[in-house]
């Protein structure tokens, strides 16, 4: 095995069992409420796994971060969980210049600090090289479920093209199957129109994916999303456009295997959602969900989805 293939399956090892290990963070969530904020790490303390209060104006995001959408709402919300019981996670920096700190992770909650006004804000100084400070904003939001599809699918294509991994690689590394990195980067064929339309949250994944390769896309998206359609009237209106059974197939699939199709359809839903192979089965009332993984990076994504993160 040559060294960039050890190194790329130590990197999805580590990933598997979350990002604390990679990011040093282990044992290290502490409880800081706004009135707490002690003495600020000084302008020339070296790089540390403690945790160091850090002067929120000495802090700034990574100029290419993966997320660019923050919804407003939710900000407020953490906003005001920080002001009642402070900051749980520090955040992870890097020092870029004397005094000076870029965010690895956490931005939003960097954000929401500002909304609750405090000055100081815990953090974890790592001195990670430019290219690991951009591996791990990518891996971070893309696990913790922090961008949308397309933002999603766009991290995929940077990883790629950035660190030369394969799609099966990479879905180790990030814990999704294959077929699901592979359907999120065919996303970006879709028209820039079509494109913000799943950014704003008007159209979801399953949306956008019956729409690849459709004639007159964007018109037709601006009309699925003014009328709300569900993926399925989606599925159908794309039939009539292509003038053919040939986007039929997966309903002709569960007719010739004898399954209700709106199971099937909440099967992909659900593999939308995991990116993993759902199942489900249903008979006399009584049914079956099955989550299938391919890795023990998978199953413990799973059990972290279950437990909510407390696996």
């Amino acid at each position: 095995m040559s060294d960039g293939d050890q190194a790329t399956r130590g990197r999805a090892r580590r990933l598997g069992r979350g990002l604390s290990e990679l990011l040093g963070e282990t044992a290290l969530e502490v409880a800081v409420s706004p009135e707490s904020a002690g003495e600020g790490a000084s302008p020339g303390a070296p790089p540390s796994r403690a945790v160091q209060m850090i002067e929120i104006a000495r802090v700034a995001p990574h100029p290419d971060q993966p997320r660019r959408q923050f919804d407003a709402q939710a900000l407020e919300e953490l906003a005001e969980s920080i002001r009642a019981r402070g900051i749980i996670q520090p955040i992870i920096v890097r020092p870029t210049r004397e005094g000076r700190y870029q965010i690895v992770a956490g931005e939003r909650r960097w954000r929401a600090a500002q909304k609750a006004q405090l000055h100081q804000i815990p953090a974890i100084v790592r001195d990670f090289s430019e290219a690991e400070t951009l591996e791990i904003a990518l891996v971070e939001n893309i696990q913790r479920e922090d961008l949308n599809p397309i933002e999603e699918a766009q991290a995929y294509r940077r990883l790629i093209e950035t660190f030369q991994h394969s799609q099966d690689g990479l879905a180790r590394i990030v814990g999704k199957s294959r077929s699901h990195v592979a359907n999120l980067m065919r996303l970006l064929d879709l028209p820039d129109e079509v494109q913000t339309l799943v950014m704003d949250g008007r159209l979801s994944m399953g949306h956008g994916r019956a729409l690849i390769g459709v004639p007159d896309c964007a018109a037709l998206a601006r009309e699925i999303a003014d009328k709300g359609l569900s993926v399925r009237e989606t599925e159908r209106l794309v039939r009539v456009a292509r003038g053919s059974g040939a986007s039929a197939r997966g309903a002709k699939a569960a007719s010739a295997a004898g399954r209700d199709a709106d199971l099937v359809a909440m099967e992909q839903h659900l593999s939308d959602l995991l990116g993993l192979k759902v199942g489900i089965s249903f008979e006399s009332g009584k049914g079956a969900l099955t989550l299938h993984y391919s890795s023990l990076e998978q199953l413990d994504m799973i059990c972290q989805k279950l437990t909510g993160g407390g696996f």
